[in-house]
């Protein structure tokens, strides 16, 4: 059978936070600090309401959620720093993350496009190794439409001189794949969220996925 990506793309765009970098864990703990702050618990429902998000969408969701929909500035600032914090305890690359990107850089170029802010895009890279494969990255803070609009993906494939209908994005929430699509990318999916239907062109449970790993080795240089 045919891989659903293609094997010759033009470029190879990837998200950050839960996808190349186990920081969904740490904006987790974060988002659950925030959440007992207002007196409310924090479970999947919750989680589903702020994944993929920028921090300004995601603390704006969160006020409205608290019944105070003028306190997202407030909120905003408050995640921030307690995200800050978190991301300072270090955040790991996801498995298969390394390889996957390291196989892709060789063949095609890459680049990341994320809905974190600079600051802590280059915290996540940094403290997974990462910082060094990418000599492209684009942050939400430095687009005027962040996801799920598709500004930061056309923005990274014309960085890279790449055709965005020949180019693959990575994926692991409905937010961003619908700004890879928007944009016109295939869409390689990792579910941050278990259960959680997404739009795909290839989905798994791994960037360590063997037929992924397969897939970037055979990339021609």
């Amino acid at each position: 059978m045919n891989h659903p990506l293609p094997a010759r793309p033009d470029a190879v765009v990837f998200d950050c936070d839960g996808l190349l970098v186990d920081t969904e864990s740490r904006w987790t703990v974060a988002e659950t600090a925030v959440f007992a702050a207002h007196g409310h618990p924090f479970g999947p429902a919750q989680k589903a309401l702020v994944v993929g998000r920028t921090l300004e969408s995601a603390a704006e969701a969160m006020a409205a959620y608290f019944g105070c929909p003028d306190a997202g500035a407030d909120i905003a600032a408050d995640l921030l720093a307690r995200v800050r914090r978190e991301l300072a305890r270090g955040a790991e690359a996801l498995p298969g993350a390394v390889e996957l990107v390291r196989a892709c850089r060789a063949a095609v170029p890459v680049a990341v496009a994320s809905n974190s802010p600079r600051e802590l895009l280059d915290a996540a890279l940094w403290s997974a190794g990462l910082t060094d494969f990418f000599p492209h990255s684009f942050a939400a803070d430095e687009v005027l439409s962040p996801k799920p609009a598709p500004e930061l993906y056309l923005t990274a494939c014309e960085a890279l001189g790449a055709n965005p209908r020949r180019s693959v994005a990575f994926e692991d929430s409905a937010t961003g794949i619908a700004a890879a699509r928007a944009a016109g990318l295939y869409v390689a999916v990792v579910p941050s969220l278990e259960g959680a239907t997404l739009d795909h062109d290839w989905l798994g449970t791994s960037l360590a996925d063997p037929a992924l790993q397969t897939w970037a080795g055979a990339l021609p240089t």
